[in-house]
């Protein structure tokens, strides 16, 4: 199993690096579900999907009759193994997908049932239920303080030129260390790697390569078309990337395998 959580700075180019990952990795022969985990929600255009789903969050008679009622009592660990059949959309290459939406806690903190329910549910599928998972996550670091991107295989950091985006992503690699993220690795986007690499390997964040500007890129958000299907001379460092993101992961395994 393959389980890959995406994050970064908001507008780094995560989304599209997840949904093009996603088709890719279908076309491997991997039984994909793309989980889109940010409050903007725009992973579908990126897999090439027109209708997406509704969020998970929007089913709120769901949510409470497995969770419990906002305000009461509620489960920790509510059913979840029907969620991908019953609430996702099958796109392009077969990736199925899934919207989790948002919560509003009202003041409440975490402790709420939608909180619970989507808590369990990304334990759920990263742990158990498919070949291969992707996560795209939320801008910035506020999800790892929700814990929910334990057990996962990789996390990369999408990273492009600048302050603020190489701010993130050492919080990022701070935070993963409490929360159990043990694998960590980095794509850098509209950039060169020559000057952002060794800042990022001194972080212990290696690079699994990068991505340059392509105008191919911004025809395809114009035309509301899936990157990989606009295609351009981008998608070979992508599938660089993919096959660097792979063997980084059998090593892992092999030497999980080996303990």
């Amino acid at each position: 199993m393959v389980k890959i959580a995406v994050t970064g700075k908001g507008g780094v180019g995560k989304t599209t690096l997840s949904g093009t990952l996603a088709r890719m990795l279908a076309r491997d022969g991997f039984d994909v579900v793309a989980i889109d985990a940010d409050a903007d929600m725009n992973l579908a255009s990126s897999i090439g999907i027109s209708d997406p789903p509704d969020p998970l969050t929007d089913y709120q008679d769901m949510i409470e009759e497995r969770a419990g009622e906002k305000g009461g009592m509620f489960k920790f660990n509510p059913k979840v193994d029907d969620i991908v059949d019953r609430f996702g959309v099958v796109g392009p290459d077969n990736v199925k997908m899934l919207v989790m939406g948002t919560v509003d806690t009202g003041g409440s903190g975490c402790m709420c049932p939608a909180s619970s329910f989507l808590k369990a549910f990304l334990r759920h599928v990263v742990l158990k239920d498919t070949s291969a998972v992707i996560l795209d996550m939320e801008a910035g670091i506020e999800h790892l303080g929700r814990g929910t991107t334990k057990g996962i295989d990789l996390m990369i950091i999408v990273v492009e030129p600048g302050r603020r985006s190489m701010e993130t992503a050492e919080r990022i690699k701070h935070l993963s260390e409490d929360i159990g993220v043990k694998h960590l690795a980095a794509v850098i986007n509209k950039g060169k790697a020559v000057s952002l690499k060794p800042q990022l390997e001194a972080l212990g964040i290696p690079v699994l390569g990068e991505i340059p500007y392509d105008e191919d890129l911004v025809l395809a958000d114009l035309e509301g078309m899936a990157p990989i299907d606009k295609g351009g001379k981008w998608l070979d460092d992508v599938t660089l990337i993919k096959d660097n993101m792979m063997q980084m992961i059998s090593n892992f395994q092999h030497i999980s395998d080996d303990r």
